[in-house]
Order: C-alpha cells, then sequence, then structure tokens
C-alpha cells in the first residue's frame, strides 16, 4: 500500500476498505468531519491548499478537488484571492457525509475522560512497541511545525487530529484506533475556546513533543506517563472552557 494510502486511512468515520474511495472522496470526508465535530467553524478561514496538503499528507491537486466537494455542499466558500471560509455544516447531516460518530454529547466531560484515558493509555503503552520508524518521523514532523502555529489555531486543530490519529493507528488495533476517534471527537467546540488562551497551543506541543520522546525510547510506562499529563492538560482547560461558556 502506498504512503498516500496508508495515511488517508486514518480518517475517522470511513469504516469501508480506502481502495473503495478516492483520495478526494478521503480528503473531502476528512474536511467534513472537522466542520461537524466543531473542530473548524463557521466563519473560519481555512489554511492554504499548501499548508492543508502538507498537513494532510496529499498533493494540493487533491486538496483543491477535496475543496471543491466541500464547495458543491455549500459548507464552505471559495473567493478568488481570498482564503476559503467556513460556511457551516451545510445540508448534509454528518453520517451522509462521513459516517456515525459515537454518540457521545450527552456524556459528562468526566465520564469521557475516564473512559478515554483507560482507552487511550492502553494505545498508548501498545503504540511504544509497535510503532514504526515511518510513523514516528511523521509524529515529529507533525510536532515541528506546530510549533509555528501557536497563533493559528484553526491549522493547529488539523495538525493536532492527523497527531493523534497517526498515535491510535500505530498500536496496531484497528478497533481500538476507531473507539478513540470517537473519543477525540468529544467537546470539540470547547477544545477550540481552550485552544485560543494564552499559551494553550505551545503548552499542547510542548506535550506532543515529550509523547514523541517517550514513543522513541519504546518505554511503554514513559509513554503512558507522557499521555497521562497530556490527557490531564486537556481535561482540565476543557472544563475550563466549558465553565467560560455558561
Amino acid at each position: 500500500m502506498s504512503t498516500r494510502l496508508h495515511i488517508l486511512d486514518r480518517i475517522p468515520g470511513d469504516r469501508g476498505p480506502i481502495v473503495k474511495r478516492t483520495v478526494k472522496d478521503q480528503i473531502s470526508d476528512k474536511l467534513a468531519y472537522m466542520i461537524h465535530s466543531g473542530l473548524v467553524r463557521a466563519g473560519d478561514e481555512l489554511p492554504s491548499e499548501r499548508e492543508l496538503a502538507a498537513t494532510l499528507g496529499v498533493s494540493r491537486e487533491t486538496v483543491r478537488a477535496a475543496i471543491g466537494v466541500l464547495q458543491a455542499r455549500r459548507m464552505i466558500e471559495v473567493s478568488q484571492g481570498a482564503r476559503t471560509k467556513v460556511l457551516g455544516r451545510g445540508a448534509m447531516p454528518l453520517h451522509e457525509s462521513v459516517g456515525i460518530l459515537g454518540n457521545l454529547e450527552r456524556r459528562s466531560l468526566d465520564e469521557v475522560t475516564e473512559a478515554r484515558a483507560s482507552v487511550e493509555l492502553q494505545v498508548i503503552a501498545l503504540a511504544a512497541r509497535r510503532i514504526t520508524a515511518q510513523e514516528l518521523a511523521r509524529l515529529q514532523s507533525l510536532v515541528d511545525e506546530q510549533r509555528s502555529m501557536t497563533d493559528d489555531p484553526v491549522l493547529f486543530q488539523i495538525s493536532d487530529q492527523e497527531f493523534h490519529q497517526t498515535l491510535y493507528r500505530a498500536c496496531r488495533n484497528d478497533l481500538l484506533a476507531e473507539v478513540m476517534f470517537d473519543f477525540y471527537g468529544y467537546a470539540l467546540e470547547y477544545r477550540r475556546l481552550a485552544l485560543m488562551r494564552r499559551n494553550a497551543i505551545a503548552r499542547s506541543v510542548a506535550d506532543h513533543q515529550g509523547i514523541v520522546d517517550a514513543l522513541r525510547t519504546r518505554d511503554s510506562r514513559a509513554a503512558v506517563a507522557a499521555m497521562r499529563r497530556h490527557l490531564d492538560q486537556v481535561h482540565r482547560t476543557t472544563r475550563a472552557a466549558m465553565k467560560s461558556a455558561q
């Protein structure tokens, strides 16, 4: 399987064999998921085609074609000489765009956080033993790029999703990875608020680097400790964002 298809196999919501879908459709699904889940929202400007192509690991032509799909669905607006703007979720429901996420929105933050940690710490313990050199390089590349995103929460959130999806697939258990995709999608609108606070992105990037460093040692305990620190930080900042939004 090519590198491109391997990367795109991490798209949440797509449960079928990747060979049955075009690369363009895979990327349009990925962007639609980001909009439906609240990762990006109405009024946001998407990163440039070049930036999206680099972050998502595909060509600019593929990104351009995927954007055309979402433009036709009236989810984004493309203007000559200006950045692409998000309009909203469009007329198509999530399950028609990218598959169905777990029905987590009715659960409390504490309940989801506890369940997510139980699974994610197991995932990273497995990943520490099973991750490939190529995946480690991909994670490090994403972290290196994230250091320049401290003033761009939209681009950072897209990169953050790529980081976590790469990590989940590295555990070599597709069921666990799919469960984690759903947990990741919980309360993203509040994660957006949390990441807009001063130094929030920089702290997340530092956490990501710590996770990659631990994975590189192949020490499961070190990797679990690094992820636990990150999840604790995510929980605290998400709770604060929820409280301020009330």
